[in-house]
Parts: structure tokens; C-alpha cells; sequence
């Protein structure tokens, strides 16, 4: 059992370090994906990474969603074994005896996976899936793994990038790494510095609407326009798919709340030129200053839990965190672990990812807060940590709690 703890430890450690989850979709990994579409003559092609709680598609070609439950994907039976996993039939498989991916959408009877193994670690997969059932001899196996081998020398290749392709932002590896950087300074010469997440409004609609080409177009010129509103000191990077992160060295919270409304009336008084006709959109920003005893992080995570306020109050306004008890508590860590929230006597279970982790608190990603009490107990088993808790704040898919 310790060996398979030190394992999940090491291989959640390495995607740590790539920092690649929840990132854009990418012409490269996009382009693999359709090649197994096209090779294999599959309906659907999927390059997944498989976090604490949920696999998470950094490409897919044929799938609706770009994350699901880990549990039950096929792709975690791949990833507790060294070599491909091929399953010619997955209804004579009993292991899928009752699997929701076989049996319901996606109806997958054939499922071939080649590991991405970086570091010794194995991530995700690269797969193939069918509707039907299927044969697929070694000549095929051994192409899949020659695509997963090219998928892995692209992340590494990423993880060199410094710049986002798209937008010309900061990539969010060199975000991180300058607000780290700027943090240490201001700790230091006891100077302050606020950060904000960006976030555009309903841009899922304008995908679904326009199409991601008019999508790609329109995250340019918002990120041109928030560039033009800033400051020559002030640092703006892309978090996600149509997330910001915007860093304001020098600056107090009273300051940078000043210039995120620059930036938010630049943006909304923006008309983009595309070939589907003009195009405007609206943004919610959060701005939060660094405070006494915490870390980038902890500011980040307040920034981005003032945008969803700003969000839930009716969109296109910035919002500050206001801390109104700095805490005194060691500052959290970060962290990247796999952990299990139960409820109801332990008759109820979520996986979840662990991402911050204190003597007294712990942030916890999940696939949905629907349903999970204010109140529960989390297990981190490489820690051999089990902790009764509360909710303390919870937005989008994130929760923050305090043990008790």
C-alpha cells in the first residue's frame, strides 16, 4: 500500500512541476489528438492527464467535455500499469462491469492508451476510443506510443516557453515564477504589491457563437487592451483559457482597484474586427494585496475568489478581497495531493485534489461543490492525514476549509 501511496506521490509531484493543467488548448497536442482520429480510424482521440480527482483533456477530438470523474475513466486503469492498455471489447472486461463511460455516454467499447511518463512518472495517457469493438495488433500499439513520446516532448518543450503564443501574456509558468519573485521583494523592503485575476464574461458563448477561431481572436485584443490600460512596471500573464492574471508591484489595494476599472473599461469599450462581424465583450476582475505572513499564492487565491464575487454580483466590475482578520497561522503551503472528502458516516465519498495545505487549513479542488456539506472529514493517504473540517469559502469548483 506504501508503494502505491509513494507512487501517486511522485507522479502528481511531476505534473505539478509541469503545470499544465487547466491550461489552453494547443495547436500541437490539438493536432496529435486528430492524428489518432485519422491513423486509427477512431471517433475519438483524447490527450489526458489525470490530477487527484478528475482526468482533464489538454486535447480531445470527439469528446464533449474537457474533464471528467477520475474514478471511472479508462485512463486511470492506464495509468496504474507500465505498458499500453489495450481493450479490444470493454464490455467483456470485467472491471467495466458497471463503468458509466461503457455503459453511458461515451458508449466506449474499444479503448487503446500509451502512458506519458515524464521523469519516471506516468501522467496521463494518449488514447484512442471506439464505439464499436475493435482489434488493435502491435503495429498500432507501437504507433500510439511513438504519438505519446512526441506528446511528452512537446509538454517539456512548453514548459520552456516563457510566453504565451496566443496573446503575447506572460506564459502562467513565468506569471508564477515573477510573482513569486516579486512577493520575496516586497516581504523584504516591506513594500506592497496586489495582483488581480481576470476573467472574460460569457466567453463560452462566444465560442459556441463564433467558433474558437473568433474565440483566439477576441482573447488578443482583450489582452491588448488590459496591456494598454497597465502600468510599464505592471506584469499581465494568461492562467487558463479565458483567465488573466495581472501582478501591480508597488501598489496598495486602494491603487490597484483604480487601475483594474482602466482596465475593465478598456475592454468593455473594445470592438473586435472578426470575419463573424464586431465583436465586444465585458470582464470581471478581483484585485487582493499581499498581506502580512502569506505567500503568492494565498494573494492569487484571493484575487481569483474576488472575481467569481464580482461574477456573482452581475459581471463586467472589479471587486477587492478584503481580508478582514489577517491571519497569524503558519502561511500554507503548496501543495499537490490526492485526497477523499467523506460525509454521512463515511457512507458518502468525493475524491478531490489537495492544492494548499496549513497546521489549520487546506484548499481542496473538486469536480462540483454540489452536494458536499459545510461540514466533513479529509483523508490525504500519502500524508496518512485524516482531519474533521468546515467550509470557510467556496467558488467554482474550489473550497477552502478550516480544520476543526
Amino acid at each position: 500500500m506504501q508503494a502505491t501511496h509513494d507512487r501517486e506521490t511522485q507522479r502528481l509531484d511531476v505534473l505539478a512541476e509541469l503545470d499544465i493543467l487547466d491550461t489552453p488548448r494547443e495547436l500541437a497536442f490539438d493536432r496529435l489528438t486528430g492524428l489518432c482520429r485519422k491513423i486509427f480510424r477512431v471517433p475519438m482521440s483524447t490527450l489526458t492527464l489525470i490530477d487527484g480527482h478528475r482526468q482533464w483533456f489538454k486535447a480531445c477530438d470527439g469528446m464533449e467535455s474537457r474533464e471528467t470523474a477520475r474514478g471511472p475513466a479508462l485512463c486511470n486503469f492506464a495509468i496504474a500499469q507500465d505498458h499500453p492498455l489495450v481493450i479490444p471489447d470493454t464490455l467483456l472486461d470485467p472491471r467495466l462491469a458497471t463503468n458509466v463511460f461503457v455503459h453511458g455516454k461515451p458508449h466506449i467499447r474499444f479503448y487503446a492508451g500509451a502512458q506519458l511518463k515524464i521523469s519516471g512518472a506516468i501522467v496521463g495517457t494518449l488514447c484512442a476510443m471506439d464505439t464499436r469493438p475493435r482489434e488493435f495488433d502491435a503495429d498500432a500499439v507501437s504507433m500510439l506510443c511513438d504519438l505519446a513520446a512526441i506528446a511528452v516532448d512537446e509538454m517539456m518543450l512548453r514548459n520552456l516557453s516563457m510566453q504565451d503564443g496566443l496573446t503575447g501574456c506572460s506564459s502562467r509558468r513565468a506569471f508564477r515564477g515573477e510573482g513569486e519573485r516579486l512577493t520575496a521583494l516586497a516581504a523584504r523592503h516591506l513594500s506592497p504589491l496586489a495582483c488581480a485575476v481576470l476573467d472574460v464574461d460569457h466567453f463560452k458563448q462566444v465560442n459556441d457563437t463564433y467558433g474558437h477561431a473568433v474565440g483566439d481572436m477576441v482573447l488578443a485584443a482583450v489582452a491588448d487592451s488590459a496591456r494598454c490600460a497597465l502600468r510599464g512596471s505592471d506584469v499581465i500573464g494568461r492562467l487558463g483559457g479565458e483567465e488573466f492574471g495581472i501582478l501591480l508591484p508597488h501598489t496598495r489595494l486602494d491603487q490597484a482597484m483604480g487601475v483594474l476599472e482602466k482596465v475593465r473599461a478598456a475592454v468593455a469599450a473594445t470592438r473586435i474586427e472578426t470575419p463573424a462581424g464586431t465583436v465586444s465583450v465585458t470582464c470581471s476582475l478581483g484585485g487582493a494585496v499581499l498581506s502580512p505572513g502569506n505567500c503568492f499564492d494565498d494573494m492569487l487565491r484571493n484575487a481569483d475568489f474576488a472575481m467569481y464575487g464580482a461574477k456573482q454580483a452581475g459581471r463586467n466590475q472589479a471587486m477587492a478581497w478584503v481580508d478582514r482578520a489577517p491571519s497569524i497561522a503558519p502561511t500554507a503551503r503548496r501543495v499537490f495531493k490526492a485526497g477523499k472528502i467523506s460525509f454521512n458516516a463515511g457512507h458518502s465519498t468525493i475524491d478531490c485534489t489537495v492544492r494548499g495545505l496549513s497546521r489549520d487549513t487546506a484548499t481542496i479542488e473538486v469536480l462540483s461543490i454540489s452536494g458536499i456539506p459545510d461540514q466533513f472529514k479529509l483523508a490525504i493517504a500519502a500524508d496518512a492525514l485524516s482531519r474533521a473540517c468546515r467550509i470557510t469559502a467556496k467558488a467554482d469548483n474550489r473550497i477552502e476549509v478550516a480544520f476543526t
